[in-house]
């Protein structure tokens, strides 16, 4: 896999970890979990054979119906870059200023209301049955993109300047993975995440601030067309083994 390639996919990982850490995401994990299992936190917490198996089974359902919204954007923002690929620099520059943008965004210095909201779709009761749970991921999945936009849009840019439509699916499953391999363990050890996330709460700024860092890095490499120089650098702290396997 082209160096290019392969940094992608190591950026859009840690944006769907990074997404999971944000304060639209991270502090509303327990409600999530209780809403598509229709179990209460203290059963959730007892941890029985039998919980665990209907939260492991609910929690991936959950996280399959998130993941499709976001490969089909995905596939929808390559495949408008592959109709405009006598334009694929001038996107990638133009690109990387958006992406840039939304890294200023998260820095805190342009405030952006719109983009503060969480438009979730509100359910009084969660559609019966294993269809349903995936229905209520993607249409969470759907609410989330307002507040997780600027990453899931920068990831969507570079998606967008992929040499072909299974690299930009590619991208968004695996961001799609970042955000969802934390959900679906949070989900079978609510009670270490709550625990944990006590302690944790304060910093979910500085994890606006390491996205912002992250996407401006990213920006400034697509509009200098040199976005592999990061691939080459990191590519030597990578075992042999995994190279082998990229």
């Amino acid at each position: 896999m082209e160096n290019g390639a392969s940094i992608g996919i190591l950026v859009a990982f840690f944006a769907g970890i990074l997404s999971f850490l944000s304060p639209c995401v991270l502090p509303l994990v327990p409600s999530y979990v209780s809403f598509v299992t229709g179990l209460g936190i203290e059963e959730l917490e007892s941890g029985g054979d039998d919980v665990k198996r209907i939260t492991l089974v609910h929690s991936l359902l959950f996280v399959a119906g998130f993941s499709i919204i976001f490969i089909i954007m995905g596939a929808s923002a390559t495949y408008m870059g592959q109709l405009l690929r006598s334009y694929q620099d001038v996107i990638a520059r133009v690109g990387g200023v958006v992406i840039i943008f939304f890294g200023v965004y998260l820095l805190g210095v342009i405030p952006i209301a719109a983009l503060n909201r969480e438009k979730r779709v509100h359910f009084q009761r969660k559609p019966v049955g294993y269809a349903g749970t995936m229905a209520v991921g993607a249409a969470f999945g759907a609410g989330w993109v307002p507040c997780i936009g600027p990453i899931l849009g920068s990831i969507l840019t570079l998606a967008a300047t992929r040499a072909n439509l299974a690299e930009g699916v590619g991208l968004l499953a695996v961001y799609s993975a970042g955000l969802a391999v934390p959900f679906v363990a949070s989900s079978l050890a609510l009670t270490a995440f709550m625990g944990w996330f006590q302690k944790f709460r304060k910093y979910l700024r500085y994890v606006e601030w390491v996205s912002g860092v992250l996407l401006i890095l990213v920006g400034l490499l697509l509009v200098t067309g040199k976005f592999t120089l990061l691939a080459g650098w990191l590519v030597q702290f990578t075992p042999d083994f995994l190279l082998e396997r990229i």
